[in-house]
């Protein structure tokens, strides 16, 4: 294999590697896009529990008239 050769393997070898690095940082971005929604999305769920358990009765709840 010629040197000529060898460059030209580690040209395209270069070329595939920046390509995927590319689509991998897209990937990334995208996932930390997702992550933040969802962490904003279980934020909300989590106030409008903790709403709705202010709102329940202390006490046990009573039996229901069939009782």
């Amino acid at each position: 294999m010629s040197v000529e050769d060898r460059l030209q393997a580690l040209e395209e070898r270069l070329a595939f590697q920046e390509d995927l690095l590319g689509k991998l940082d897209d990937a990334l971005a995208s996932q930390q896009t997702q992550l933040l929604e969802m962490q904003r999305r279980l934020g909300v769920a989590f106030d409008q529990i903790q709403e709705l358990e202010r709102e329940l009765p202390d006490g046990p709840e009573p039996p229901p008239p069939h009782y």
